[in-house]
């Protein structure tokens, strides 16, 4: 991906079967920043459309810029990027990274006794690498996750998984790999439910019970910057609790505020969300979701009681507006701010049809379609595998319909 391409994005939802392109940064300021989490929108997951993940997670910004940013924990990697460790090729650039790893132990930009080294065989009980496709923004993504339960149910972040049209998970103690699916997801809180297929005997991590307090020694174990061969793990100790941070608004994604959050100073980077905040006995206090860059890195985890309190909602199917399971049904078009047709995703059931790029939504069902939001509604009441009719208006003023079978759209 091109750092000084300033095309913008094309206007609306679509952005086509590539990352769109990143916008030049701005100039340098100041200060620490928070390095938080953009989600997808759901709008492209329902299939009409919304900020590619490809997008959102490829803005660059300048080294010790100031304010609130976000930027996301997990690795965005894309595809025929040479990839090493100590370079994200695609997603947003730590102003503290890349750190010259030389095979022993690295120094960051948190406290002077706070140093990151390759996990111990201990750490990586219960962890597990997560790897996802994101189809129609030709990306693909790196974060961390934790095994619940034997028979491979893990949790990690939403960001991670949103925008995936598929994931695979690698147990990192034992080198398996499996196929997984989502089981649900909270985009208020941060945090998604995976089920691993046709798993069995997997070892668990070991959840606190206690709760932690300002000054305990904590570790950040995850897959910094997407390492693939092996987990990272960051030392270092609780600064505060029940913190509060604020998201900004990336492209077309909205910004979000993510509360009582344990604050460490373990130098957090890329890939370590959806990993183990350890304590001292080597239970998981929290679930790393975030982090600071510019001047001292800091580190932020969701408490272990909350996410497992959302796991539990997830895996028994709570009714929750912030909760969404499975994968959303998906169009394949993408809309501006009418019923235009700006662009159509390749194989899906729109190009199926025949609706083309210029053509006109006018219908769904027999309901007249008045906009983006409205077909985007339409699009969400139904799931993958349903069958709707669609009526559309072609360029030459011609009126055609077809039912089309809603597939199956990338995690909302």
């Amino acid at each position: 991906m091109p750092e000084n391409d300033t095309t913008p994005p094309p206007h609306g939802p679509f952005h086509g079967a590539a990352p769109a392109p990143t916008p030049a940064p701005g100039p340098p300021r100041r200060g620490r920043r928070m390095l938080v989490l953009p989600a997808a929108a759901a709008a492209l997951a329902l299939g009409v459309g919304g900020v590619s993940a490809g997008y959102a997670f490829a803005r660059q910004h300048p080294a010790g810029s100031s304010g609130t940013t976000p930027q996301s924990s997990n690795v965005l990697l894309t595809p025929g990027d040479g990839y090493s460790y100590g370079q994200d090729p695609g997603v947003q650039q730590l102003p503290t990274s890349p750190y010259g790893y030389d095979g022993g132990d690295w120094t960051g930009q948190g406290s002077s006794t706070d140093t990151t080294t390759q996990a111990s065989d201990s750490q990586l009980t219960g962890l597990v690498r997560i790897a996802t496709t994101m189809k129609y923004d030709g990306a693909a993504a790196a974060g961390t996750g934790l095994v619940l339960t034997s028979d491979g149910e893990v949790v990690t972040n939403h960001h991670v998984v949103a925008g995936a049209t598929s994931i695979e998970v690698t147990v990192m103690s034992t080198g398996d790999t499996y196929t997984a699916k989502v089981v649900g997801t909270d985009t208020t809180d941060d945090v998604a439910v995976l089920q691993l297929e046709d798993a069995s005997g997997l070892d668990t991590v070991s959840t606190d019970h206690d709760g932690v307090t300002q000054g305990e020694a904590v570790t950040a174990v995850g897959d910094g910057n997407g390492t693939v061969d092996y987990l990272s793990a960051a030392t270092g100790s609780v600064i505060a609790t029940d913190q509060s941070i604020a998201t900004q608004s990336e492209g077309s994604a909205a910004g979000e505020n993510l509360t009582g959050l344990i604050e460490i100073s373990s130098d957090v980077v890329g890939g370590y969300s959806g990993g183990a905040t350890y304590d001292a006995d080597g239970e998981v206090v929290g679930m790393t979701t975030a982090a600071s860059t510019g001047g001292d890195v800091v580190g932020y985890a969701i408490p272990i009681a909350k996410v497992l309190s959302i796991a539990d909602d997830l895996e028994n199917g709570v009714s929750s507006a912030a909760y969404a399971y499975g994968y959303p049904a998906f169009l394949g078009v993408g809309l501006g701010d009418g019923t235009v047709v700006q662009g159509v995703y390749d194989g899906t059931p729109a190009a199926d049809a025949g609706i083309a790029a210029g053509d006109t939504i006018t219908s769904v069902d027999g309901t007249t379609v008045t906009g983006a939001d409205q077909l985007h509604s339409l699009v969400a009441a139904h799931s993958p595998g349903d069958d709707v009719r669609v009526t559309w208006t072609d360029a030459n003023g011609s009126s055609h319909s077809a039912t089309v079978t809603l597939g199956k759209g990338p995690v909302a």
